[in-house]
């Protein structure tokens, strides 16, 4: 029986030698035209914004960050151009595996994948929280953790300043929008990933998991507690061939957020 891990119009071998080493690049390239503008946008550009006696510097470091996002909205829409993908609903979506969850053995729809992203996202949370304390407890990880402004920390908006000011909320909502949809996720998931498993065969899910981890350079402190999480993204899409389901166990943590930025607009 063919592996669920391996597409039915894939080989599970790699590709020959040379044809490998350009698409490889090619997908290097791609994760660098990502992770490029967002370390210069966070670590280059935002302390030149922030000014000294702003009560809220991690608005400004937060707007960089969504700013980053949009570009590489901008970047998966130049590199389907380049494809040649028509912009059609249909097309799109089988390009991108924004398609319900299928079986690969038989081809058949596979909805009862759903059930298992609750696993999916407790594990993605436990396994990044354990791996993160392991990581800082070593003397890189704390040496990273003090390197880290406190700025970069989404909990130092949880000031005073922050009460009645329901553009925040605007920008958790956008925020939210392109890093679970439009921005990484479409990059990530539904344009390297596809990209990924024809290059790499059954061990896309790997690659893409750690390059999406390796692209948080705007949490380089957290980087490697993230490869539990970016691990549990990629490998269920991959092995259902449906994105729905990476942009569900990833798109929760939104759900989070969007509350715990509300209790702080609304603190008295």
């Amino acid at each position: 029986m063919r592996s669920p891990f391996v597409p039915m119009y894939f080989p599970a071998r790699f590709a020959r030698p040379a044809t490998l080493a350009w698409d490889s690049f090619k997908i290097l390239l791609i994760w660098a035209a990502a992770t490029g503008p967002m370390a210069i946008l966070v670590w280059g550009v935002a302390p030149q914004l922030i000014r000294s006696d702003d009560p809220m510097p991690g608005l400004v470091f937060w707007r960089l960050v969504v700013a980053g996002m949009v570009w590489q909205l901008v970047l998966s829409l130049l590199i389907l151009k380049l494809e040649g993908v028509p912009f059609r609903p249909y097309t799109l979506a089988r390009r991108l595996w924004l398609t319900s969850p299928i079986w690969r053995p038989s081809g058949k729809p596979m909805v009862l994948a759903f059930l298992l992203v609750p696993a999916f996202v407790a594990l993605g949370f436990v396994g990044d929280d354990l791996v993160t304390r392991l990581f800082q407890a070593t003397p890189i990880g704390l040496h990273l953790l003090e390197m880290a402004p406190a700025y970069a920390d989404i909990r130092t908006l949880d000031v005073p300043a922050a009460s009645g000011r329901w553009d925040i909320l605007g920008l958790a909502l956008v925020s939210s929008l392109f890093n679970y949809l439009l921005g990484e996720a479409l990059l990530f998931h539904g344009v390297l990933l596809p990209r990924m498993e024809k290059a790499w065969g059954r061990w896309a899910w790997l690659g893409n998991g750690l390059l999406f981890a390796a692209y948080h350079a705007h949490k380089f402190w957290l980087m490697p507690g993230l490869v539990i999480s970016c691990l549990c993204y990629s490998l269920p899409a991959q092995a259902f061939r449906s994105n729905w389901l990476a942009v569900l166990i990833h798109g929760l943590e939104g759900v989070v957020l969007i509350v715990a930025v509300t209790a702080v607009i609304l603190q008295p």
